[in-house]
């Protein structure tokens, strides 16, 4: 099976698809080895929700790990990781959430305690800006709820059409890959572009 079944929240067991801590927080199907035919399942069950990647992908990178959320024939949110080195951070790991307020996916990537991320969005000068479909979209920095996770990860979070979309990235420093402006496209407008897609690594760390 090409995705399996989890809590967009946590990480506890299911019961019939269903997390008992949290049961409208609907199903998280992620990827249970990063690969073709898993994207693919991902990108038709998606139904045209954006699933976005950093693009043209950096020589050496690949995606790791992936999955969407659905409740009641919605999609309500999706994820993609990437994983490579840089040669100032070593190992690099971005994962890219787009969901709806309220799913709590993206929190869960970033290992925060709170579902949206709340009033860091909007305060002040952006901290960033990444282009998706050549729109610039500012991105907040959101603290970490964890002293140990203040070098550990960098948070960014912004609004597109209605929903949060997410950027965590592992090690914090490699907040300065977005330095300049990151280009994001939708995996679901590939074409022949598809076949550079390359898998593998480890899965997401949330």
């Amino acid at each position: 099976m090409p995705l399996v079944a989890g809590c967009p929240r946590c990480s506890l067991p299911l019961a019939d698809s269903v997390c008992t801590a949290h049961p409208d927080a609907g199903t998280l199907w992620r990827a249970a080895t990063p690969g073709y035919d898993a994207f693919a399942a991902l990108l038709t069950r998606a139904h045209g929700a954006p699933t976005l990647l950093p693009w043209p992908m950096t020589p050496g990178w690949s995606i790791s790990d992936f999955g969407y959320v659905g409740r009641d024939d919605r999609v309500l949110a999706t994820v993609t990781t990437v994983a490579g080195t840089s040669d100032l951070d070593g190992d690099v790991e971005v994962s890219i959430v787009v969901e709806e307020p309220g799913v709590g996916l993206g929190a869960r990537v970033a290992r925060l305690a709170a579902i949206d991320p709340g009033r860091a969005v909007g305060q002040g000068p952006a901290s960033v800006r990444v282009r998706l479909d050549r729109h610039p979209i500012p991105l907040w920095a959101v603290p970490s709820g964890e002293e140990d996770e203040v070098l550990a990860t960098s948070v960014f979070a912004g609004q597109t059409e209605g929903n949060w979309l997410w950027l965590v990235l592992h090690p914090a420093s490699a907040a300065l890959l977005l330095r300049e402006d990151w280009l994001l496209r939708d995996a679901a407008g590939f074409g022949p572009e598809a076949i550079e897609l390359s898998f593998g690594g480890s899965p997401g760390s949330w």
